[in-house]
């Protein structure tokens, strides 16, 4: 048998490439099909002039913003509340109307209940994990499409490492980069993190760093809400007797330097020095980000419908930053897994914690990002996604993860939760998938992680069985599903 993947390390990435799993398994039958080799890369060659993907949605995205709410909130006390259950399973939030006849939220998102007529909920967001579903592993999966198979003695996930499969907004600035002098991948306002294991699934991992966030981490702990107003850009600033046509003059001198030194050129040649270079010198030196990162700019009374706390301003910045030209922004919930007060890792004192603290924060932050976005024009060609890990367990009191859970508390379910998805083509006024009557699992057209991510690449004009190879020159796809284009209108 034939199997021809292309020269070694040779990245597949091109839109004019885009050869598949698919196209690598049809070479390697080949020979059972009586074709000459000849034959079949005369096939190939003709298979090639027709683009691979299109289709509802496909490249409406220019830019995408996941909110990503970390923890896993619960469904039944959000976007997909249960009557006629047992009092166990049952929210203690009373039913509200939406926009959409029917659909119920709960009274914790009366923001969201007014705008569910503009963006797509999936309540059958499933899979079923291997092993322990911790935060970790399941965070690594929905970030990477990817499940991991190293696991510590604790339970938890190795720390991140170069060999981890890349997060999707570091696929995304390496196949779409942007065009303008802007930061291309900003993650704020904190790491990804479960106890001890920090920014598993956040980077670039084989990719290499130069396809890492730009992370913006305020100082101040998760309970700090005053953070967003200390953020530091030093490292995008200018010494303030360094004038920018003093750094441009700088730039050309280097130019002039290089130039009489080809040997030495030729030696780091492969490492992309000038790239790199220019591309700092070129953010700094045009401003985008650090006006970007001005939030004081803003409307005091916008700054307040957003929130004036970290999650809120947090989603304001995300606007503000593809608004200049950023591509990939990652809004992570300011409150990290396994934790009290405003996490969504609500194994005790649920209806306290959510009525209280993260059900207002996140309403009024989401739905002022998808107002706003929409009412400047901008959700046209902006993807924002929320979701979680995973959901919550129907039942209270239950333990299904080893933790210890109150009678007012819902423990990890991988099996049935929901996400939003809105903008770049996506339908509005759309409920995908349904859920049986306890938000146990999918009645109805069920979406794996994987699948999101592939509707995330689709959404850009990448088909996402897109090879890359890893550090071991090894090719794997994006992600190994295929879009969900009834998500499309």
């Amino acid at each position: 048998m034939l199997s021809i993947k292309g020269a070694a390390g040779k990245d597949l990435c091109d839109s004019s490439l885009k050869r598949t799993r698919r196209d690598v398994l049809r070479v390697g039958g080949s020979g059972m099909l009586g074709l000459s080799l000849g034959s079949m890369l005369n096939l190939q060659a003709k298979a090639s002039e027709t683009p691979v993907g299109g289709g509802p949605g496909w490249g409406k995205a220019k830019s995408i913003i996941l909110v990503y709410l970390q923890g896993g909130p619960s469904q039944l006390d959000l976007w997909d509340p249960k009557e006629n259950v047992p009092d166990n399973v049952r929210s203690v939030f009373k039913p509200i109307s939406t926009k959409i006849p029917g659909v119920k939220f709960t009274e914790n998102l009366p923001g969201l209940a007014q705008l569910n007529d503009r963006f797509t909920m999936i309540r059958s967001m499933s899979y079923t994990p291997n092993g322990l579903f911790n935060h970790t592993a399941a965070i690594y999966q929905m970030m990477t499409g990817y499940t991991t198979d190293k696991v510590s003695p604790s339970g938890q996930l190795e720390p991140p490492s170069p060999k981890d499969f890349p997060n999707f907004g570091s696929n995304l600035i390496r196949l779409r980069p942007v065009d303008e002098p802007m930061l291309p991948f900003v993650m704020l306002p904190r790491p990804l993190q479960e106890s001890n294991v920090v920014g598993k699934g956040g980077s670039a991992g084989f990719l290499g760093k130069s396809y890492d966030p730009y992370t913006l981490y305020p100082s101040g702990d998760d309970m700090d809400m005053e953070k967003m107003s200390r953020i530091k850009i030093d490292d995008l600033m200018l010494r303030p007797e360094v004038f920018s046509v003093r750094l441009q003059r700088r730039a050309r001198l280097r130019d002039l330097i290089n130039r009489q030194m080809p040997t030495i050129n030729k030696a780091v040649e492969s490492y992309e020095l000038d790239e790199y270079y220019d591309r700092a010198l070129s953010l700094i030196v045009s401003g985008r980000a650090r006006e970007a990162f001005d939030l004081a700019s803003e409307p005091l009374a916008l700054r307040e419908r957003y929130g004036q706390n970290t999650f809120g301003q947090s989603c304001l910045l995300a606007r503000r930053l593809v608004e200049a030209g950023t591509r990939v922004v990652e809004v992570i919930w300011p409150k990290v897994a396994n934790s009290d007060n405003h996490s969504w890792d609500q194994h005790t004192g649920l209806s306290k914690r959510m009525k209280e603290q993260s059900a207002p924060m996140f309403d009024a932050g989401f739905s002022s990002l998808i107002e706003d976005l929409d009412d400047r024009g901008l959700l046209d060609e902006t993807l924002v996604v929320g979701v979680g890990e995973f959901g919550r367990s129907p039942q209270r009191g239950v333990s299904t993860s080893g933790n210890n859970n109150s009678a007012d508390g819902r423990d990890h379910w991988p099996y049935c939760y929901t996400c939003v998805l809105a903008g770049a083509g996506i339908r509005r006024g759309y409920v995908h998938g349904k859920s049986d009557k306890t938000a146990s699992a999918p009645l109805e057209d069920p979406v794996h992680p994987g699948e999101l991510l592939a509707n995330i690449y689709h959404s850009f004009g990448i088909h996402p069985e897109t090879m890359v190879y890893n550090h071991l020159n090894q090719p794997r796809e994006l992600v190994k599903a295929q879009a969900v284009t009834k998500l499309y209108a």
